[in-house]
């Protein structure tokens, strides 16, 4: 007697049998009897689904180390939500699968928690992985919009796949904005704000009260010195030895948080970081290169939420926490 799998595929059947098994609880001897297979077969297929990639894990609970970490940051830097993603023992500078999935598990929050809203997004390659670790999910009447432009330069992540990413693994609207991140002057900057499309994705992000961005550092090598954005006679180098520590929607600040004044200001097309105060504010960001742009941009009193990784974290309270750490006291 037929058992009705005649005419699946295999790769349908592996993501059955996964489902099955992660999502319905069965075990692989239950889902074998259930498919009319050994259950060394369904032990395959369910090995080939997580290969493929086809299984998302979100594990529902914390760390005690992780924990004491976020109230330390929260602490310090008067943040109202911290997400400390455990140390996964990667060997990259920048950890990208904790960073990629605890940013997936925040996005999937924020999508639950503001239905019908529109959430502003930054650029990068750690925001990047979370959208790549986001798993298929109901987007809603969520609105995705673009903070800040980015088109005409070569980005390691290209802003137009993280927003197009977005709307395919959601379902929901997502706007770019279509413009560099960078004009050539104030003049062209203000000329081209009054153009309709951006003029209505700015109307979209004053709409805007939760947005999660990434933080950039200014010490070389990293992505944003490889975006090949910046002006010749202005380079990375030369900001930071005028004090800049991290950038943040293409504006700079020092290592008390101020902002920083450079030839850029008037010319970057994104909203200005003052206009995002008093929103819910997320940055999600970590590594080795980017404790002291993650410190500078914290201390500016714009964001209310970090989520970054187990070492990052620890750098921040015990080597970069010294300077008036409430909690270290």
């Amino acid at each position: 007697m037929s058992n009705g799998l005649d005419s699946i595929s295999d790769a349908d059947l592996a993501a059955r049998a996964a489902w099955l098994h992660y999502a319905g609880g069965l075990t692989q001897s239950v889902i074998a009897q259930r498919f009319g297979i050994s259950t060394t077969r369904a032990h395959r297929m369910i090995a080939r689904a997580t290969r493929d990639g086809l299984i998302r894990v979100f594990v529902d609970a914390s760390v005690s180390s992780c924990i004491a970490l976020e109230d330390r940051l929260c602490a310090r830097y008067g943040l109202a939500h911290c997400t400390v993603a455990p140390d996964l023992a990667e060997t990259t500078p920048t950890p990208m699968r904790a960073l990629g999935q605890a940013g997936a598990s925040l996005l999937m929050r924020l999508i639950a928690q503001h239905p019908g809203e529109a959430i502003g997004i930054g650029h990068g390659t750690t925001l990047a992985a979370a959208v790549e670790y986001l798993p298929g999910c109901e987007g809603g009447e969520t609105r995705f919009v673009s903070l800040l432009g980015g088109l005409t330069r070569k980005f390691a992540a290209n802003p137009f796949d993280v927003i197009h990413k977005l709307a395919e693994k959601t379902g929901a609207e997502a706007f770019l904005m279509p413009a560099p991140l960078f004009a050539n002057s104030a003049d062209d900057r203000r000329v081209m704000m009054a153009q309709d499309g951006l003029r209505e994705i700015m109307k979209t992000i004053e709409s805007v009260q939760v947005s999660v961005v990434g933080i950039g550092s200014v010490q070389l090598p990293g992505s944003l010195a490889r975006a090949n954005v910046f002006d010749p006679d202005t380079p990375l180098d030369k900001l930071q030895a005028e004090g800049a520590r991290a950038e943040v929607l293409g504006q700079f600040l020092d290592a008390n948080g101020a902002r920083v004044p450079t030839p850029y200001d008037g010319r970057v097309m994104a909203v200005d970081l003052d206009d995002l105060r008093g929103r819910e504010v997320y940055a999600l960001a970590g590594g080795s290169n980017k404790t002291e742009a993650i410190d500078a941009a914290m201390l500016s009193g714009v964001f209310t939420g970090l989520i970054t990784d187990e070492a990052t974290a620890r750098r921040l309270v015990d080597d970069v926490g010294a300077r008036n750490d409430p909690a270290g006291q």
